[in-house]
């Protein structure tokens, strides 16, 4: 027996935390009766999950895409502007995959897409400390004591930032390329950082999320 929320996740549906919300939502059936409460136990092998009216299989097939995500996608299923979305960059994929963290719409690199909602939680989880590597072109050139300060932690309006790895790369006509580590998921924590110290990012692009590397791909791969 395992918890519902859980078995949701593992099934591909979304995250721990946001299939709790469904489910606190009314929309996930178990055998026929809606269920209101995430701690639920179910059995996988016996019980029928439905969420939205479409029954899950609770053992679906692993699948773990890297992409490198293009400017101008979001990250998100849907999107009430109608902009483009990375998911319709899998149009030769036919299973349900969803993308492990976010990227802002005007940013670019690596993205994972899967279905395996523990790796999910695994990788997004605040404690697991998982680095996430930026490459950042902000505006002017940050001298050394701002680089310090961003790696000692900025205290931005959702509280003081943990430390973080700067490296200054490069300068190109008067604007420098950063490297930037962080280990947080705070939404737009980078540019938040950048913008803290005067130097706003202009292209942010993600090389590298854990262990996983962009490498060679390009936009849209």
């Amino acid at each position: 027996m395992e918890r519902l929320h859980k078995v949701m996740a593992g099934a591909g549906v979304a995250s721990r935390r946001r299939c709790e919300e469904m489910i606190a939502a009314g929309l996930v059936k178990v055998n026929g009766k809606v269920i209101t409460e995430p701690g639920v136990k179910v059995d996988p092998a016996v019980d029928k999950v439905q969420v939205g009216g479409e029954s899950l299989n609770l053992s679906p097939a692993r699948q773990y895409i890297l992409m490198y995500k293009p400017r101008g996608y979001i990250t998100t299923m849907s999107d009430e502007k109608g902009r483009k979305k990375v998911v319709d960059l899998l149009k030769d994929n036919s299973s349900r995959v969803y993308p492990v963290g976010r990227l802002d719409y005007d940013s670019e690199g690596l993205l994972l897409l899967t279905n395996d909602g523990d790796l999910t939680h695994a990788l997004t989880h605040p404690g697991r400390l998982v680095p996430k590597t930026y490459q950042v072109r902000v505006t002017g050139a940050p001298d050394p004591v701002k680089l310090k300060q961003m790696e000692k932690g900025l205290p931005l309006e959702d509280g003081l930032t943990a430390p973080a790895r700067v490296r200054l790369k490069s300068g190109k006509e008067g604007n420098a390329l950063l490297e930037i580590t962080i280990h947080e998921g705070r939404k737009h924590q980078v540019k938040r950082m950048c913008e803290y110290i005067g130097h706003p990012v202009m292209r942010l692009k993600r090389i590298k999320f854990g262990d996983l590397r962009i490498d060679d791909l390009k936009p849209g791969q």
